[in-house]
């Protein structure tokens, strides 16, 4: 048995223990080379992913064009031999959105707090599982508000990983950290990655034959996004933050939003897929879509008068084939009954004025 010292805690180690690490897995190229990089020295891996209901990845998946429903972290995992964790944080992760203590990026996405959640995620699951450390695949340099170093020090800190949390593509230009000391970990295989330049760790990847990865892309977070922030905030302003669901905060990035005159949000479909997937929310208020011809489905949330109910009803009729008659049949659909309007589309002068 083996004991030492770390931030005034005596742990015990086995002699010939197997390090066991969790590392956060999104399923982006940084991320599973971070995992292959750590299997290469022999540690034993557990794949964490933490789904806070917030990224693009779920609302492109809705399309479905080639069948495939598993998210980027299970395809990593899967790809990588490991059997991936995850864990559903939304209800958790709301207070860090609506007050973060290190303020926000560019919009609504608050970096910095983001980082320390997801890590203070992983710490629980590492002390309930007797994992040793945690690592990420976070490039020094990489992204300009959680991944500068003083951010990348303030997350280990707040965290509650000082010196167990080790980012393998840029360890060489960090401190050492206790799986390094500790020699649980060679740092001489480590890297010093830094820099949005993704050249590097692309040649690692044909280095260890990694050939199947998603394309690097900012702005996975619906967060950072202008007009998402944008109905994110009219939601808390009209709504409040007692009603902010996983579903309604997905259902934020789906088709067109509108309020109308009375506050009212209506919901038009812009595509297929988003049509689909709005056919499906019918809990959520009273659903429309025109009769005779080609149109989207629309959803009013909550439980709509008569005359919001024929003013979406004339939304629909604009955004659907009918737009140029005179006249538009639209059915509704509410608590299993439906009827039919006939309805004049609305101008789309007075639709600009109730965007979201």
């Amino acid at each position: 048995m083996t004991r030492y010292l770390h931030y005034g805690i005596l742990l015990d180690m086995k002699d010939e223990e197997t390090i066991q690490a969790v590392g956060l897995l999104s399923g982006g190229l940084d991320s599973i080379l971070a995992v292959r990089v750590m299997m290469e020295q022999g540690i034993q891996v557990t794949p964490l992913h933490v789904e806070t209901g917030l990224t693009y990845e779920r609302r492109n998946r809705l399309a479905g064009e080639d069948g495939e429903r598993r998210s980027k972290a299970q395809q990593a995992a899967d790809s990588l031999g490991l059997k991936l964790v995850t864990i559903s944080a939304f209800d958790d992760y709301v207070p860090v959105i609506l007050n973060p203590r290190h303020g926000y990026g560019s919009h609504m996405n608050p970096c910095v707090d983001c980082r320390i959640f997801l890590l203070r995620q992983a710490r629980a699951w590492m002390d309930d599982h007797s994992h040793h450390f945690v690592f990420t695949g976070e490039v020094l340099g990489q992204r300009p508000n959680s991944q500068m170093r003083e951010a990348l020090e303030t997350v280990e800190r707040e965290s509650g990983l000082e010196g167990l949390l080790l980012r393998p593509l840029s360890a060489k230009l960090l401190e050492p950290t206790v799986p390094e000391k500790r020699g649980w970990v060679d740092r001489e295989k480590l890297y010093g990655f830094h820099g949005r330049n993704r050249k590097p760790q692309m040649a690692l990847a044909k280095k260890l034959g990694i050939i199947e990865y998603a394309q690097p892309a900012g702005g996975c977070c619906f967060l950072v996004d202008e007009a998402y922030s944008r109905r994110l905030e009219d939601f808390l302003r009209h709504e409040g933050p007692g009603a902010l669901t996983a579903r309604r905060a997905f259902l934020l990035s789906i088709g067109r939003h509108l309020r109308l005159p009375s506050d009212r949000r209506v919901i038009v479909g812009r595509n297929k897929a988003e049509n689909a997937y709005i056919a499906t929310q019918r809990d959520q208020g009273v659903l429309m879509t025109t009769a005779d011809v080609g149109g989207p489905k629309t959803l009013i949330i909550g439980d709509p008068t008569d005359r919001e109910i024929e003013q979406a009803a004339r939304i629909t009729a604009r955004y659907s084939a009918g737009r140029e008659r005179p006249r538009v049949r639209v059915d509704v659909m509410v608590d299993g009954n439906s009827w039919t309007l006939t309805v004049a589309p609305l101008p789309l002068t007075d639709i600009h004025d109730l965007m979201v």
